[in-house]
């Protein structure tokens, strides 16, 4: 029940946020302050859309659930991107499988240490012609049907989600995974960030606690912190 409500809560937020910036919101020179703070909140609750899809690949949005998982899922992918559950799903797997190699779809084997071209090559392998078609449709009709300003479309819906995007993958990714001369601690070649819960919570819903979510995958987001305080005492206990 927690994992269900935190998401219906992060969703209700996002969309009536969404709704108000698009067909309510007067962007002007005057609000262009409160338009940043809309962009700032959409942005990170975007973070939490896919972050909240991430638990129901792996089960642990609804743990035995079966399928409502993959529907609540699949729901949140196709409103963050217009991504494909199956797809965006197995490539999720495959990462876990084998994360920071040649094989890990999520991590560049010919640039793990330098952020742009790694994002580069993130996003020709995961945006695809579904999400460039999704956001096309969202993009004309919201502009040609139902006359929503364009900058507004830019600075209230398309900012957030390229930065939400960037956000994962600097927190998700990039800093867990990426090379920087040291060795990994162990076989899921992930690191986590010393963030206190706050600004974990605030960099990517805990998922900066990455090593922690690669020993415990089932743990949910909003579990890692106890799962990390756990994991910490068991090695000094060790």
């Amino acid at each position: 029940m927690t994992g269900l409500a935190l998401t219906a809560a992060i969703f209700a937020a996002w969309l009536s946020i969404h709704l108000y910036a698009m067909f309510v919101f007067a962007l002007g020179w005057s609000t262009l302050p409160a338009a940043l703070a809309i962009a700032l909140v959409q942005c990170w609750l975007s973070v939490g859309l896919f972050i909240a899809s991430h638990d129901a690949m792996h089960g642990s949005l609804v743990p035995g659930g079966g399928r409502i998982n993959d529907v609540i899922g699949g729901f949140l992918l196709f409103i963050y991107a217009g991504f494909a559950w199956s797809r965006m799903r197995d490539a999720h797997f495959a990462h876990h499988n084998a994360p920071g190699t040649a094989t890990d779809p999520d991590f560049s084997a010919a640039h793990p240490t330098r952020f742009w071209p790694w994002y580069a090559t993130f996003l020709r392998r995961y945006f695809g012609w579904q999400s460039v078609a999704f956001v096309s449709t969202v993009v004309t009709t919201y502009w040609l049907v139902l006359g929503v300003p364009v900058e507004k479309i830019v600075l209230l819906y398309g900012a957030p989600a390229i930065g939400s995007s960037m956000q994962l993958f600097y927190f998700g990714t990039y800093r867990p995974h990426r090379h920087r001369g040291d060795e990994f601690a162990d076989r899921h070649n992930a690191r986590s960030d010393d963030f206190g819960t706050l600004a974990s919570l605030a960099s990517c819903f805990h998922f900066g606690y990455h090593h922690e979510h690669h020993r415990a995958p089932h743990v949910p987001w909003w579990r890692l912190p106890a799962a990390r305080k756990a994991m910490a005492r068991e090695e000094m206990q060790a």
